[in-house]
């Protein structure tokens, strides 16, 4: 038996960590003719191509468009959320990039969209069904044909979000994708990719008047069910009520998007090859939860938890937490900078948007040049003040899981106008308080396992969580929730940095423990994700 004052996801995550003395052990050669397949293929069902719908997207003087809007904008907004971006030929096979980054161009995520038939526009709606989305063919499989609508909603415990709506996406995880390469440390890199995937959509969604509204407490099993998918091999992630902001009804409120799972605290020894699983299923929901279930009378906005049940015992109380109106640390006698930035302009109708969308890509060198301190500030204001956009067309509330959990540290190497150290990142005062005074490049580079990124960036981005706080508000299901909220800031870094025509990459592996130590990091603090951000190196 393991220690019990660790629940399973506090356990996974010591288990997966990063050590200096160990990282040569941890790490196995490939054997590339067994890489899973990135994509998944049905050999029945209806196929619906949605490539004429591309046609005129810019000017939406599309053929497809006049004859089906609906698929006209379901095609744009797939596209820009997951879709091929480009092919690149390598030694082991060509390599299909998306929309989305992913840890070594895997692609862990699948997208499912369930339509109930009943959308506004009756001559032009889906019918009803579940559809596969196919980025290899831009496509969509409608795979089963009759109405499953009312199996979601019972799945989702009667979210009133979907009342009103009639679309919603289901993205899952195939987990040995990830597995294949990065062993039990995947389930980190698989959720990161997710919350990728998930900025994506918040942002596509405004180019084509929808907007997804997130639901991450769910019954697991009844999802994977709905979708015929065996829950070992791939399972039900995030789920997104698609709302259209063409149909008035479909104006909906921001509700709670977090329930908890149980904290399991007892479990036999595992193997490495056992933890993924193991905390897979540990953080799922059962349908007993929803029995004393009201999301209305859930707080709105995210961060708010329900109070973690013991399978098999009644559900008990939902209690709310109070929002913090405060930033969490308010270091005493550090130097502090105050940010204000103009809002990064996203073009007329946010065509700057889209094009971004399609044109991201990880920089794989830094030239070692300074950020201007406007760039910094443009950056961080873009990812963590989306109010501020509303004026332009985009969602000033965009859903997360567990927000009031992440905090953000800034290390600066060369950023001109502020002195090198770490910083934490305050987004509510909209200020910078400096924790540490010194250059890290050196340090940077060990912490990122030796990868030149970390060394030659400008500033690294830390996103961190007190896992055991979360865990006491979520159960092991904040895991998940923590790093699909750190993959979502991460994607919103990495487009805002590209429009200013700065590199950007993030790294998921890095030495967990020596980060904290070194950067004067609270030790209470698991680092999630980090962004690297400076100038790219010209080849």
């Amino acid at each position: 038996m393991t220690d019990v004052s660790l629940s399973l996801a506090q356990h996974y995550h010591e288990r997966t960590k990063y050590h200096p003395e160990t990282i040569a052990q941890q790490g196995r050669s490939l054997d590339w003719s067994q890489q899973p397949d990135g994509f998944k293929t049905y050999q029945i069902g209806a196929t619906l191509d949605l490539k004429p719908f591309l046609k005129g997207a810019v000017t939406g003087a599309s053929e497809g468009a006049a004859a089906n809007p609906l698929l006209a904008r379901l095609s744009q907004f797939l596209l820009c959320s997951y879709g091929l971006t480009q092919k690149i030929g390598t030694p082991n096979g060509p390599l299909y990039l998306r929309a989305a980054p992913s840890a070594g161009g895997l692609y862990p995520a699948e997208i499912y969209l369930i339509s109930s038939g009943l959308q506004r526009d009756a001559d032009a709606a889906l019918p009803a069904g579940l559809y596969s989305y196919q980025p290899q063919n831009h496509s969509l499989v409608r795979f089963w044909d009759e109405d499953r609508w009312p199996q979601l909603r019972e799945a989702c415990l009667w979210h009133p979000n979907l009342e009103n709506t009639h679309l919603a996406l289901v993205v899952t995880g195939v987990f040995e994708r990830s597995a294949w390469r990065y062993q039990a440390r995947a389930y980190r890199r698989i959720c990161l990719d997710t919350g990728h995937l998930l900025g994506n959509l918040a942002l596509a969604a405004s180019l084509v008047d929808f907007c997804p509204h997130m639901i991450g407490g769910f019954v697991d099993q009844a999802v994977n069910e709905l979708l015929y998918l065996d829950g070992d091999q791939e399972g039900a992630i995030a789920i997104a009520a698609l709302a259209d902001r063409l149909d008035v009804e479909q104006n909906l409120p921001h509700l709670a998007t977090a329930l908890a799972s149980p904290a399991q605290r007892e479990f036999d020894t595992l193997g490495e090859d056992d933890l993924l699983p193991a905390l897979h299923q540990a953080s799922q929901i059962s349908a007993e939860f929803g029995a004393t279930l009201n999301w209305r009378k859930l707080p709105k906005g995210t961060g708010f938890s329900c109070e973690p049940y013991v399978a098999g015992a009644a559900p008990k109380k939902v209690e709310p937490v109070e929002e913090v109106v405060e930033d969490k640390y308010n270091f005493p006698f550090c130097d502090r900078l105050a940010l204000r930035s103009e809002p990064i302009d996203w073009g007329e109708a946010l065509v700057g948007l889209r094009e971004t969308i399609l044109q991201r890509r990880s920089t794989r060198a830094y030239s070692g040049g300074d950020l201007t301190i406007d760039e910094l500030q443009a950056l961080l204001h873009f990812t963590y003040q989306p109010d501020a956009y509303l004026i332009q067309g985009l969602h000033d509330q965009p859903d997360y899981f567990d927000m009031a959990s992440i905090e953000t540290f800034v290390a600066v190497s060369g950023v001109q106008g502020l002195d090198a150290g770490c910083y934490y990142y305050a987004p509510k005062a909209q200020e910078l308080r400096q924790i540490r005074f010194k250059n890290f490049r050196r340090e940077l580079h060990y912490l990122c396992l030796g990868q030149d990124l970390g060394r030659d960036a400008a500033a690294v981005v830390f996103h961190t969580a007190d896992l055991q706080a979360a865990v006491a508000k979520y159960g092991d299901r904040a895991y998940r929730y923590l790093h699909l909220d750190a993959g979502h800031l991460g994607q919103r870094l990495n487009l805002a940095a590209i429009r200013l025509q700065l590199g950007v990459s993030g790294i998921a592996g890095f030495f967990d423990d020596q980060v904290n130590d070194v950067l004067g990091i609270p030790e209470d603090e698991a680092v999630l994700y980090i962004t690297t951000l400076g100038q790219p190196r010209v080849r």
